[in-house]
């Protein structure tokens, strides 16, 4: 299972929001909703994320035996 919790820790250490990831780069809440609840997102998604953040697809997501 893939998990986004590292993803809510870069945020806060890059001082981003996530109403900022909605307003200035167009990340709708529901694909914030989705990975809040660690369900499917795309690989464009994470993707952009990587981008806005500046970090690695590894500081976002994890794979986790379930």
């Amino acid at each position: 299972m893939i998990v986004y919790n590292r993803l809510w820790i870069t945020i806060r250490e890059k001082n981003f929001s996530q109403y900022k990831l909605m307003k200035d780069y167009g990340i709708s809440s529901g694909q914030l909703d989705r990975l809040r609840k660690n369900e499917n997102v795309s690989t464009y998604t994470l993707s952009q994320l990587c981008r806005i953040l500046h970090c690695r697809l590894e500081d976002i997501a994890e794979y986790i035996d379930d």
